[in-house]
């Protein structure tokens, strides 16, 4: 496998599917295609129940693959799943209590960093990453302009590394790269054809490896 510790990684969001055994092959299938360095799991539309069903098909495929699973918003969920951590769709006070009930032990990160004001708050309680963007925001091929702006103001100033939502063309992939940002999250760009996932994962991680631009150690 390339070495992709040096540059910006591959963040998969999983497909709103309502069967649970079906998106735990898509998503396997995916991360078959090369290096992938988590998944988010929302909750999309489904009850607890439902959700808790979904969590305990994926949270094993996704970790037997070396990701870790992260599970957006639901405690519960993340800790009756096993799962490797808790994304916080809430506001910086919802991201700190969840910071300080569950980390180290749990990875925690938060989203809704609509903007600088908001970012620079979340980044005061010290997650582990900070999200830009709405786990379902790729509607356009390329990744949205303003997230774009905020991952790289973001990466250029703070420690705390940035997940920057891409659009639905797997290149918009290199754009976020060229932010700054560590890591960017594609949903749509993989899954939208779930035959294509494991090669369109493998073309985004030779994208990456061909020219997204190197950290420094």
């Amino acid at each position: 496998m390339s070495n992709s510790d040096n540059r910006c990684r591959l963040v998969l969001i999983a497909p709103d599917m309502a069967d649970a055994k079906d998106c735990a092959v898509i998503i396997g299938d995916a991360l078959r295609g090369g290096d992938v360095a988590s998944v988010i799991l929302p909750q999309y539309g489904l009850d607890e129940n439902a959700f808790q069903k979904h969590a305990e098909a994926l949270v094993p495929v996704i970790q037997s693959a070396g990701a870790a699973a992260l599970i957006a918003g639901d405690s519960r969920v993340a800790g009756r799943a096993k799962a490797d951590g808790l994304h916080v769709t809430g506001n910086a006070e919802t991201l700190a209590e969840a910071v300080e009930k569950f980390t180290p032990k749990l990875i925690v990160g938060g989203g809704n960093a609509a903007d600088r004001h908001h970012a620079l708050e979340m980044g005061e309680v010290r997650p582990d990453y900070i999200f830009f963007g709405k786990l379902d925001g790729d509607i356009k091929p390329e990744a949205h302009p303003k997230n774009l702006a905020l991952g790289e103001w973001w990466a250029s100033m703070v420690e705390i590394p940035a997940i920057v939502m891409g659009g639905t063309d797997p290149a918009s992939a290199l754009a976020v790269a060229e932010t700054g940002a560590e890591f960017v999250a594609l949903r749509l760009a993989v899954f939208g054809e779930p035959g294509q996932a494991a090669s369109i994962v493998s073309q985004v991680n030779a994208l990456l490896d061909e020219k997204a631009p190197r950290f420094e150690d």
